[in-house]
């Protein structure tokens, strides 16, 4: 699995060099590594639906415990399945989109693979942290590939406002993380699945985590984010935004979903917010001409819907979760391919445009009515088998349970609506119209359209292959009396009634879409995403223009006394209140360290008196060859020698420096009153500093794995009796050498400014020399006169 990981990533490294010499030849590489994937997860499916579980991990960083782990089990194999089937489809489908040698293609190819190969990672990994670190590379690309050049003003406003949304959502949930992870003592899912941990740490996990899921996967009021970000190119909207990207927030809410079984503070937001962002979607999606925004709100919608199947916590629930994630995948990356095609072959995606392609494309009319058909859940498609399970999950009689029922009806009219909307504003003759002309698309851009559609009719077909996979995610959770299972037929029952209400009410609402349209745009605004994320990013704006005015003041010493501050009210608080001073410390361990440390205090308390540059100057270079003196007494000649060659260079760059500048200080008398104040933070930080240096250094019991490693090595390894040498030379060879390097750099700007200095005499001297010998012949010839 790792391996799989890292592959796409290397190839999407070596792309760029291929895509300069064809762009053809880079998509069609890059479908490779998830064709592969693909292959490979189908190839294990029978074993991992029989409960077999295949797991691998490796160690990145094993003193800190830090390790990728990886894990292939249901909704892995599920997920596994979009993320590489589709990503294969769209990259295929991507070299029909774009221009052969265009920038986007050579852009669009690494990065659609690098994306996949994070996504890769993060279904399948098995800890928290690698689930972080995959969360973050899916960020990172989305924005690359929404803002792709990033000329247009538009694009780079989405991606920036992706990558803002998405990745301050994913800060909180690392947040969660830790708490779950400490407070649970691993941070291995699997374990924390066996072993659910309780109290009210994980429940401030849950709420955490929610947040980075639901902006992840747009859920309200973070949902703006996935609307304004279709100015992407239309394969990596139907990659991103329909079977990766926007899913990883619904799938760590169904990998998690098994650890806060049962916890208020999961189930609770997860449903209430899923079904308040499925209604908005919908409702939105029935007002949207572009084809493009009309399926991303829809997309909002359908979010909305698997937040509240996985956030239920339900066996039932579960498995209508599973199976509507994979039919969403299927029937929305059709639908996007769709779009693409057509916007590609008309130039316009505007239904107020379109007219009578349904005659001229049949093949994509037939594509688009199989896809559309699954969005609305009519049978026997694979979306018909998720929503009436769905309608199944909330019919058991627990309070509040009819009432979700109830809006998940009227979620899948708004559905149902839109998926009609979709295919008379793409396909249908309007009257008012003339046809709308279209080139015939190619089969390198129908066949990976249409795959996703069979693959939908197939699975709801073959509905004992979906049911086997939902069903192994799903049983992880508690069963009632009589387990759900997938059927295409169970009878006239509730939910199939429920379903045919859902068909003609959603039939209803689209040939009332022009009142309904009339009526939103009657109704006033009170809440709008969009303008409330405007307004809060002006808002930290001018909150950071404004402290950034106040403290960045272009002064040092303020710069200085701002840190000195922060560490005193911090960490200085902390040792303060927790830290103690160790019962055997000693007041000194040699003689010779009394007379150099009081050498020391009194220069540094000498240099804030002193009125002359060159003075101060002095002064400094004192307290520097003082702490010199206390490294010999303390066997540390070494560093003693670095110590004084420093402050050499140092104190002879500064004399040459002070050579230009006024001899006294200019002090203001602002200057003087602040002079106190500076020398108690001073002062404060300097006794701070060498209690967390006692403290810290006492603190150890034992040696540390590495200094006994040096210890252990350095005769035999190096044939050195001093450790400290042996690491300077051998075990840390090239610090040394940056340090070399970083002395003879100093020396040479000191010889610099020596030879500047020389150079600039002679110059004076130069100027001053003709008029005296003008005035030396001058006087010659006068005596000669006379």
């Amino acid at each position: 699995m790792f391996a799989f990981v890292i592959v796409h990533l290397l190839v999407a490294l070596a792309l760029p060099v291929l895509a300069r010499r064809s762009t053809r030849a880079a998509f069609l590489t890059a479908a490779l590594p998830p064709a592969a994937a693909l292959v490979w997860v189908l190839a294990q499916a029978q074993p991992v639906l029989t409960g077999q579980v295949i797991s691998e991990t490796v160690a990145w960083a094993p003193l800190l415990g830090l390790e990728f782990s990886f894990r292939l089990d249901p909704l892995a194999l599920l997920m596994t399945v979009l993320v590489a089937g589709i990503g294969a489809l769209v990259l295929v489908y991507s070299d029909a989109y774009f221009s052969p040698g265009s920038g986007a293609a050579k852009r669009s190819a690494p990065l659609l693979l690098a994306f996949a190969g994070a996504m890769l990672g993060l279904v399948l990994a098995d800890d928290l942290i690698t689930v972080y670190v995959f969360w973050e590379l899916t960020t990172i690309c989305s924005f690359l590939l929404v803002g792709q050049a990033g000329i247009s003003r538009e694009s780079r406003r989405s991606a920036l406002q992706a990558l803002m949304i998405t990745s301050l959502g994913g800060l909180v949930m690392l947040l969660g993380f830790v708490v779950l992870g400490e407070s649970a003592g691993t941070y291995r899912i699997s374990e924390l699945i066996a072993n659910p941990p309780g109290g009210t740490a994980v429940a401030v996990a849950a709420v955490l985590i929610l947040v980075g899921a639901f902006t992840k996967s747009a859920q309200l009021p973070f949902h703006n984010w996935l609307p304004a970000a279709m100015v992407a190119p239309t394969p990596i909207s139907a990659y991103l935004h329909a079977a990766s990207m926007v899913k990883a927030g619904v799938f760590l809410v169904a990998r998690l979903g098994p650890v806060f079984l049962g916890v208020p503070q999961w189930w609770l937001p997860a449903v209430v917010i899923g079904l308040a962002t499925m209604l908005l979607g919908g409702w939105r999606a029935l007002h949207e001409c572009d084809l493009k925004k009309l399926l991303a709100y829809g997309t909002v919608s359908q979010l909305g819907f698997l937040m509240v199947l996985f956030g239920a916590g339900t066996r039932t629930a579960a498995i209508a979760g599973a199976t509507m994630l994979l039919a969403h995948g299927m029937f929305k990356a059709t639908l996007f391919l769709v779009v693409g095609i057509i916007d590609h072959q008309t130039g316009t995606r505007d239904i107020r445009e379109l007219s009578g392609l349904g005659r001229r494309m049949p093949w994509l009319a037939a594509i688009s009515i199989a896809g559309a058909a699954s969005m609305a859940g009519l049978p026997p498609m694979l979306g018909f088998l998720g929503k009436e399970a769905a309608f199944s999950a909330f019919l058991d009689g627990r309070q509040g349970d009819l009432l979700v029922d109830a809006v998940l009806v009227v979620g899948a009219m708004l559905t149902v609506a839109y998926s009609v909307r979709v295919l008379w504003g793409a396909f249908a003759d309007k009257p008012d119209l003339a046809p709308t002309h279209a080139k015939p698309a190619g089969a390198e851009a129908l066949v990976p359209t249409a795959l996703p559609a069979i693959a939908g009719i197939a699975l709801g077909v073959g509905y004992p292959i979906a049911d086997e996979l939902a069903g192994a995610y799903a049983s992880a959770f508690p069963s009632g009396h009589d387990p759900y299972h997938l059927e295409l037929w169970h009878g006239w029952t509730v939910p199939l009634l429920l379903s045919a209400i859902a068909v003609a009410g959603g039939v209803a609402l689209h040939l009332n879409r022009v009142r309904l349209t009339a009526l939103w745009k009657r109704l006033p605004r009170l809440f709008d995403a969009q303008r409330g994320y405007e307004r809060i990013m002006a808002l930290l704006e001018r909150v950071a223009v404004g402290v950034t005015g106040r403290l960045q003041v272009g002064s040092l010493p303020t710069y200085l006394g701002i840190i000195l501050l922060t560490v005193l009210a911090i960490p200085g608080s902390a040792l303060v209140i927790r830290a103690s001073v160790p019962e055997d410390l000693r007041a000194y361990d040699s003689l010779l360290q009394i007379p150099l440390g009081i050498v020391v205090v009194v220069a540094a308390m000498a240099v804030l008196r002193a009125q002359r540059r060159l003075t101060a100057v002095l002064l400094v270079g004192v307290v520097g060859y003082g702490i010199g003196g206390l490294f010999i007494v303390d066997g540390g000649p070494d560093l003693a020698l670095a110590q004084f060659l420093v402050e050499t260079l140092t104190l002879v760059a500064f004399v040459l420096v002070l050579r230009r500048l006024p001899v006294r200080f200019n002090q203001t008398d602002t200057a003087k009153g602040l002079r106190v104040p500076k020398a108690i933070i001073a002062g404060a930080a300097g006794v701070f500093i060498s209690l967390a240096a006692v403290i810290f250094s006492a603190a150890r019991q034992t040696p540390s794995e590495a200094s006994a490693d040096f210890i252990a090595n350095a005769e035999h390894g190096a044939g050195a009796t001093n450790v400290v040498n042996a690491i300077i030379v051998d075990f840390r060879a090239f610090d040394t050498v940056g340090e070399i390097a970083v002395l003879a750099v100093a020396a040479t700007g000191v010889a610099s400014l020596i030879l500047a200095a020389r150079h600039e005499r002679r110059k004076r001297s130069t100027r001053v020399t003709p008029p005296i010998r003008v005035k030396a012949l001058a006087k010659q010839q006068e005596e000669v006169r006379e």
